[in-house]
């Protein structure tokens, strides 16, 4: 039995987002889901999540977890407003999941930031280890391990289909960057290849598609294993991994940072809860570091 998969696109952060639901017992799961943040506006808003509310309700979905795929550092996320809205309509509390290596990243950044320890003991309710199933219904779903682009990384098997997070992009776009803290381009060859040795016909679901400016088409949820092997740029065609990791670093080397890198971590490692206000207004502060000369120091 395949899953309902219901891709939904975030296109400020060229982001995917999946609701995957059991067909005949209606229980689902929501995958990486985003809160919309504006920067010239100083607003957070929950129009993309309310969507996936909204495609929950007309197919009478019962919302299980909510999978988070790594600590995201280019959108905010909307797990912790999806539960606690979940919550409200159904009286039921819906864990948000991640792997098990969510620790190391949260430690990392909470020392950046200044995150409390207290902020992150319950940011995350359920913690996967490598390749443990879990159900959806009827369906029987994996917890995969595919680190390289962050070491906590994750994908989620169900059915013939991988829901592969930043670990695989489509195959005009190829891969993702490795140079956030414990990133490891030879890891995410590792990652990639592992994908390429599923069966040709499952389906590889990404997690953002950035579409070529001069390919013409459309933001695509999903190619198969076997459009992946022939024509994904960086690994297709039996890419050798010396090649592929002296490219990425490379690349790597030039980029700069995701623009909302700062503000999405601070909220990402707490499992999308943001950090307490100083006031009883509706704001909340989110750092925002700035390199000064030594003079301003």
């Amino acid at each position: 039995m395949e899953p309902n998969i219901h891709p939904v696109f975030e296109s400020n952060t060229g982001t995917w987002q999946y609701i995957v639901a059991c067909p005949k017992t209606l229980h689902a799961v929501i995958i990486d889901p985003v809160l919309n943040l504006d920067l010239a506006e100083h607003t957070i808003t929950t129009f993309s999540a309310d969507e996936l509310l909204g495609i929950v309700i007309a197919n009478n979905y019962t919302v299980l977890r909510l999978l988070e795929t790594h600590v995201h550092a280019d959108h905010l996320t909307a797990a912790y407003y999806l539960q606690q809205q979940l919550l409200r309509s159904t009286g039921h509390t819906v864990q948000i999941c991640t792997g098990h290596r969510i620790n190391l990243v949260q430690q990392t950044f909470a020392q950046k930031y200044h995150v409390p320890q207290t902020e992150l003991e319950n940011a995350f309710d359920y913690l996967f280890e490598d390749d443990e199933e879990f159900n959806i219904g009827d369906l029987t779903a994996r917890a995969l391990h595919l680190p390289g682009h962050t070491p906590d990384h994750s994908g989620y098997q169900i059915g013939s289909n991988v829901f592969t997070g930043d670990s695989i992009f489509n195959p005009d776009v190829g891969s993702a960057r490795c140079d956030f803290p414990n990133g490891d381009a030879n890891a995410l060859y590792n990652s990639m290849q592992k994908l390429l040795a599923l069966p040709a016909h499952y389906k590889l679901y990404t997690g953002h598609d950035y579409p070529p400016a001069d390919s013409g088409r459309e933001p695509m949820p999903f190619v198969t294993v076997s459009e992946q092997r022939e024509s994904n740029k960086h690994v297709g065609g039996g890419a050798r991994k010396e090649e592929f990791v002296d490219w990425r670093s490379s690349r790597d080397s030039t980029l700069n940072e995701p623009k909302l890198l700062h503000l999405a971590l601070q909220v990402n490692i707490r499992g999308g809860r943001l950090p307490p206000g100083f006031d009883d207004s509706a704001r909340v502060f989110l750092q925002m570091p700035f390199s000064v000369p030594q003079s301003l120091c």
